[in-house]
């Protein structure tokens, strides 16, 4: 019998141990080790900021759902990897021993690295659910009080996609509830060009994603330049 973890349950390590389990035959096990037993749909964070979709709406409780598919779970989180011993070293002082380790840790945020940067300063962030959430609060100050905006993503972002994503969903809830009028809305990013998304462009997104700025009247600021609609 092989063991093969997975050391994380967002959207890449639930994936995983799904496909793992699918591809493996059953005398093979697949456990998963997660930092909580709630699995919360990233994409779907934009929605709940702006009150398109409540937390309860993005979330699925990992425990009965793993267990339906024969797949084993530690949500105490992991404290250790030990490679030469082949085991994850848990919170609780647990072991869970390993043949095969798959880490889907997801990216660390780093918003330290910009002084003012995150929810706990100067700025909002969907990259959360518990961000979405205090971002949810925010809008609902915006439309009670409109004013100018601005969206966007700083120098080392590794994935501009949520930004776009995000300005078009704030315009269509902004025109929703009236107040988009008197709401200036700026759109910075690092990129060298707008629709650049880190990959030098995908197809002509630099024209498309242009044509869509101008026509929401959203302003746009990449490599210092500003760009008026």
């Amino acid at each position: 019998m092989t063991h093969v973890v997975v050391l994380g349950a967002g959207l890449g390590g639930t994936i995983m141990a799904y496909e793992l389990r699918d591809e493996l035959a059953k005398e093979h096990k697949v456990s998963v080790v997660n930092n909580g037993s709630h699995y919360s749909f990233v994409p779907s964070n934009p929605w709940v900021a702006v009150g398109w979709r409540d937390k309860e709406a993005v979330e699925v409780d990992l425990a009965p759902v793993l267990a339906r598919r024969g797949i084993g779970f530690h949500p105490q989180g992991a404290k250790r990897v030990h490679p030469a011993e082949r085991s994850i070293e848990l919170n609780d002082g647990g072991r869970v021993p390993y043949d095969y380790l798959v880490i889907a840790t997801g990216p660390e945020l780093a918003f330290d690295e910009i002084e003012g940067l995150g929810p706990e300063h100067n700025t909002q962030s969907v990259c959360h659910i518990d961000h979405a959430l205090r971002a949810k609060a925010a809008f609902d100050a915006l439309i009670a009080n409109p004013g100018p905006v601005i969206i966007g993503a700083v120098q080392g972002a590794s994935c501009f996609g949520p930004a776009y994503e995000f300005t078009f969903i704030l315009d269509k809830a902004l025109r929703d509830a009236k107040v988009r009028d008197r709401v200036p809305m700026t759109f910075v990013t690092s990129e060298p060009y707008i629709g650049h998304l880190g990959l030098d462009g995908v197809g002509d997104t630099k024209g498309l994603l242009e044509s869509e700025m101008r026509q929401h009247h959203i302003k746009w600021i990449c490599n210092s330049k500003v760009h008026k609609v």
